[in-house]
C-alpha cells in the first residue's frame, strides 16, 4: 500500500503541474492576443481572446478545481488509510522495505553507512 501511495502521490504532483502549466498557457494567451492585435488580427485577437483565454478546462471548472477535487476525493482519504495501515500492523513505520534494504547494503562502521535511531528499529 506504501508502495502505490508513493505513486498516488507522483500523480498528484503532475496534477499541480498540469495546474500551473495550464495556468501559465492562458496568461501566455495575453501576449499572443495583444500581439496580433497590434499586427493587424482583430478578430482573431477577439476570438482568442473571448473563446480560449479564461476557459475552463472541464465543464464548469478550472484546474484549481480539479486539484481540489482529487485532494478531496482520492489523496487525502487514500494518505489516511495508508496511514491507518501502517499504524495498525507496523507500529506506524515508514518505508519498510527501504530500511530493509538499507540494514542489508550498508557497510557496517564505514563512514557515510551510519543508522539513525529509527532505522535501527528503536
Amino acid at each position: 500500500m506504501s508502495e502505490a501511495l508513493e505513486k498516488v502521490i507522483r500523480a498528484r504532483g503532475h496534477l499541480y503541474s498540469f495546474h500551473q502549466l495550464t495556468g501559465e498557457a492562458d496568461f501566455g494567451l495575453d501576449e499572443a492576443v495583444e500581439a496580433l492585435r497590434k499586427a493587424g488580427h482583430g478578430e482573431l485577437a477577439e476570438r482568442i481572446d473571448s473563446e480560449l483565454v479564461g476557459r475552463n478546462v472541464l465543464p464548469g471548472r478550472w484546474t484549481f478545481k480539479v486539484v481540489e477535487d482529487y485532494d478531496d476525493q482520492y489523496y487525502e482519504p487514500f494518505v489516511a488509510l495508508e496511514r491507518e495501515a501502517r499504524q495498525q500492523l507496523v507500529g506506524g513505520k515508514r518505508h519498510l522495505h527501504e530500511a530493509e534494504l538499507k540494514r542489508q547494503r550498508a557497510t557496517p562502521g564505514r563512514s557515510g553507512h551510519e543508522m539513525d535511531a529509527g532505522e535501527l528499529g528503536e
